[in-house]
């Protein structure tokens, strides 16, 4: 067979499965931008709104023409926004925050998870929905929940699981938006330091921004920048992740994770070219609004797979976990900026 029938097949392959992935794809797109209509319009979450629109359109990836592209959308598509997410770091971003500051975010991460694994065992909660819950509350939310779901072992409770902890993320993360700007102001932190608080407790990047910029502009811009220093973690995380399950256990169809999965070494590979200055400020914004879109669209096609009845099954024990991991973070990060001086 000549080179041009080989590549002629190819194209042909491809044509093919791009017609056959379009459907779903396009739906879940239209579903990530009605969400963010409601965000910009009402104040609601983007990724809360994209998540219950997905769910109400269940019946849409059940076998049928928008099947497979919804199930892409859940799993390339997401790994592919986490990957340019790494566009928004910078080494020179570590640097600026301070060695104290960076020590506490880091003791932070690791010492949720921790407290999620642990707490885990005594409320009858496996290890693999306390990472991908404390893994979510200590990093970055809805990003870092569906990030880690892409690497833990899948069983049949897998979706069930991410769905929930988005959710429950989601939510927590816009009562801290309200709540934490008060309580910065009950405790008579300055600009700077609630700022700070902010960044090292709230889930996700858009409330971390609604809440700090709700103080002021010197809030807003701390509390954004700690919260990127916690989204950088996301990448060492995952890859500690994937190394612990290798070893220990595999998926249901006996397949190991990579040791360092490619949408973590997209991610490196952009925080890298960013720390050299390579990217433009225009690149970096349109980098950062692809990855927003990529990931609104993953969590879309995750609520569109998942039956909101086999969420509610998760039971009380599982709220109550999310919610300690929370709280645990909060507590610890409000204790680590005291013995840190920060506070006025």
């Amino acid at each position: 067979m000549s080179l041009q029938s080989k590549l002629t097949m190819s194209g042909n392959d491809f044509a093919g499965r791009a017609k056959e992935l379009f459907p779903g794809i396009l739906v879940s797109v239209l579903v990530a931008l009605a969400a963010q209509f409601v965000a910009e319009h009402y104040g609601a979450p983007a990724m809360l709104m994209a998540l219950l629109f997905g769910i109400a359109l269940n019946f849409l990836s059940e076998p049928g023409p928008t099947a497979d592209g919804i199930a892409f959308t859940g799993r390339t598509v997401l790994r592919f926004g986490v990957a340019i997410l790494g566009a928004r770091i910078s080494v020179e971003l570590l640097i600026s925050l301070g060695w104290g500051m960076i020590a506490l975010l880091l003791v932070g991460v690791a010492a949720t998870i921790l407290f999620g694994v642990v707490l885990a065992r005594f409320i009858g909660q496996g290890p693999r929905f306390a990472i991908l819950t404390a893994g979510s509350v200590a990093i970055c939310g809805a990003s870092a929940a569906m990030a880690i779901a892409a690497v833990l072992p899948k069983d049949e409770k897998s979706e069930r699981n991410l769905l929930f902890t988005v959710l429950g993320v989601t939510v927590l993360s816009t009562m801290a938006m309200i709540l934490y700007p008060i309580l910065t102001n009950a405790l008579g932190f300055d600009d700077t330091t609630a700022g700070a608080f902010i960044g090292a407790t709230v889930h996700d990047v858009a409330q971390v921004v609604g809440a700090g910029f709700s103080i002021s502009d010197t809030a807003g811009e701390t509390s954004t920048l700690v919260k990127l220093i916690r989204v950088s973690l996301l990448a060492p995380v995952v890859v500690i992740i994937t190394l612990f399950w290798r070893n220990s256990d595999a998926d249901d169809d006996g397949k190991r994770p990579p040791i360092v999965p490619f949408f973590v070494l997209g991610f490196l590979f952009m925080a890298g070219i960013n720390s050299l200055g390579l990217i433009p400020a225009s690149v970096g914004a349109l980098l950062a609004k692809t990855s927003s879109w990529a990931l609104l669209s993953a969590i879309a096609a995750v609520g569109m797979k998942t039956d909101l009845r086999n969420v509610i099954q998760v039971g009380g024990g599982a709220i109550a976990l999310i919610v300690a991991e929370t709280l645990f973070l909060a507590l610890l990060a409000l204790g680590g900026i005291m013995l840190l001086d920060l506070t006025p």
